[in-house]
């Protein structure tokens, strides 16, 4: 039996989860009801989840990840055949400064395969890779994904010819033909020369050929203690694909199933499954379609340890924890900020459509323009709405609208920091688009870190609630949030508030430490340069009593622990001898002999341990 009859069978007959109302999900527990009946059930998403440990000593690494590199506006001299190549140096320029081993574009690589020219797609595309020669001549890989705007059996055939690292993981091996394209801009934009052999970055899994006669389209690598699983749902040979189908879905699961025990894995597609302005997704037409497949995918990343799904195509960066249909699992939903031309509007937000339901064919129409943010005009609320009575699959994480932006994720063993850097530029309101005319000198600033660990757990934080739920235990350590609210007032562009998704990650005590290393992400919002304030509390061995004060202490970028107050961007820093208490202001840092810990009210995240 395939997988699409199997879990349609399994779904008869077999009662729906049902999460708690929006604020009891997100507080610090969950109850969850069966309800046989109701296909209108709120989908769990768990305020606290644990994976499994990874065992691998790996020393930490980095990757990048970028999106959408087209050129939608006339060429201004630093953008040929339809490819943003002033935006992609200047983002390969920032990765090389930051030492990464490889990068990861998630699609619409070009924006000319529309054209009924096969000569005009295959030159944009070659343009493309000609392009990552800048990255190959500072020994970092390039691995690319297809998108909407790479269709098409001309495209896919000039991809897997001028990307050979997919089949082989073979880097600097561009074929000599894609550097005698025509290059309009060769004055102001010549192509790299090329320098330097072949080299390998990671290994082609196991399992590398893809269904469908999809090879080198949809695969899969590893390098060090993580697996990178790429899903592709275009067209190659002709065949019609313009949507994920289910030997995909069984392919994607022996990848992550298989994989070595403790390792960390990503996965990555063009399209989302819900996103913000795009209706489209990885499933099909909009987030209703093929819900059966959507409970088998979402299942399968959320039971093999895979927090992140990560994408590009809606060209703005939206965060979100995007539940199943069936309710039964959760992954975050990243979709990556565009490194394009053009910069799309979420709906819900002001001034964009107001859309309608008809309420005999479900048809969705517009009618006007919204006065003001409405997230009744959200895809997760119109679409879901059609399906699961005025349910909602979405929590909204964090999201920032018009900028050029990147990624660069950083795994250290058990642990994975996503920092988030974008530039601020002035694309202009045209039909419904920002654009760019041309590309300005970018200035990247990092707006956001979050991240997890394997071995940690996560917390689902709404506005207003205490992260004392913030509660965990690592090997004799303990760690947990004593005080402090989410007092963020952030709300995406349709008006939902943004939860703070928290998330704890360890790593074994070293030499002059004494407890282990707690790692904390997720307490700020997007572009705060600190979070709220708490009091953080840490246990330490039992010996230490006798042995001076001790402290709670914090790593700064240089690795130096130093007092966890010394951190802080406000406060008075004051030490006290015993238990916190609640009116114990920012910087007020102790040690308490009798529950042998110690404590801090910071108003940042980060890695803490606890020193003499």
């Amino acid at each position: 039996m395939n997988r699409m009859l199997r879990v349609t069978a399994a779904a008869s007959g077999v009662a729906l989860a049902a999460a708690v109302a929006l604020t009891a999900l997100l507080g610090s527990s969950a109850a969850v009801a069966s309800v046989a009946s109701k296909a209108s059930a709120r989908a769990v998403v768990p305020t606290q989840t644990v994976a499994r440990v990874a065992k691998t000593t790996t020393k930490p690494w980095s990757f990048a990840i970028e999106a959408d590199t087209q050129w939608t506006t006339p060429d201004d001299g630093k953008n040929p055949n339809t490819c943003s190549v002033d935006i992609a140096r200047q983002l390969d320029s920032q990765f090389i400064g930051r030492g990464v081993r490889f990068v990861v574009e998630v699609g619409d690589l070009v924006d000319q395969t529309g054209a009924p020219d096969p000569a005009k797609v295959a030159q944009a595309e070659d343009t493309r890779a000609v392009f990552a020669q800048e990255l190959y001549n500072a020994g970092i890989g390039f691995y690319p994904l297809v998108g909407n705007h790479d269709d098409g059996a001309v495209a896919a055939a000039e991809f897997t010819k001028i990307y050979p690292q997919t089949q082989n993981a073979m880097m600097n091996e561009t074929p000599a033909g894609a550097f005698t394209v025509t290059n309009p801009d060769a004055l102001t934009q010549p192509f790299p020369v090329k320098s330097g052999g072949p080299f390998q970055v990671g290994t082609i899994s196991a399992s590398p050929a893809a269904p469908g006669g999809f090879a080198g389209l949809e695969y899969a690598f590893d390098y060090k203690n993580a697996r990178f699983v790429f899903l592709d749902q275009f067209t190659a040979n002709a065949t019609a694909h313009e949507a994920i189908d289910n030997d995909d879905v069984d392919w994607m699961n022996g990848q992550l199933s298989g994989r070595p025990k403790g390792t960390q894995a990503f996965v990555f597609g063009h399209k989302g499954l819900i996103t913000q302005n795009h209706v489209d997704t990885l499933f099909g037409s909009d987030p209703t379609a093929q819900p059966a497949l959507q409970n088998s995918f979402v299942s399968d990343l959320a039971k093999n340890g895979v927090r992140y799904y990560i994408g590009g195509h809606d060209h703005m960066y939206n965060r979100a924890v995007v539940a199943s249909p069936d309710g039964a699992s959760s992954v975050q939903d990243i979709v990556s900020a565009s490194d394009a031309s053009k910069f799309y509007i979420p709906f819900g937000s002001a001034g964009y459509a107001q859309r309608s339901v008809d309420p005999i064919t479900k048809a969705v129409s517009t009618t006007g323009t919204l006065a003001s943010a409405d997230p009744t005009q959200t895809n997760d609320y119109i679409y879901n709405t059609l399906v699961a009575g005025g349910t909602t699959r979405e929590t909204p994480l964090a999201q920032e609208l018009n900028r050029v932006g990147y990624f660069i994720v950083t795994v250290d063993g058990a642990n994975v920091t996503v920092d988030y850097y974008s530039a601020e530029v002035d694309p202009t309101l045209t039909s419904g688009e920002y654009l760019l005319s041309t590309t300005p000198k970018m200035t990247f600033v990092k707006r956001e870190s979050f991240g997890y660990g394997l071995n940690g757990k996560e917390f689902f934080v709404s506005q207003g609630h205490s992260y004392k739920s913030v509660v965990d235990h690592f090997r004799g350590t303990t760690a947990r949030i004593l005080g402090g609210v989410n007092g963020s007032v952030a709300t995406d562009a349709a008006g939902r508030k943004l939860t703070k998704d928290v998330d704890t990650g360890w790593s074994a005590a070293n030499r002059g430490l004494e407890s282990n290393v707690l790692n904390l992400w997720g307490l700020a919002d997007v572009g705060r340069d600190h979070t709220d304030t708490y009091a953080l509390s840490m246990s330490f061995n039992g010996h230490m009593h006798r042995h001076g004060h001790g402290m709670l202490a914090a790593r700064k970028a240089n690795g130096k622990w130093v007092n966890a107050v010394d951190l802080n961007v406000g406060g008075a820093k004051r030490f006290v001898h015993g238990p916190w208490k609640a009116k114990y202001g920012l910087g007020t840092f102790g040690i308490d002999r009798r529950s042998h810990t110690v404590w801090a009210v910071v108003d940042h995240a980060g890695q803490f341990a606890v020193t003499r």
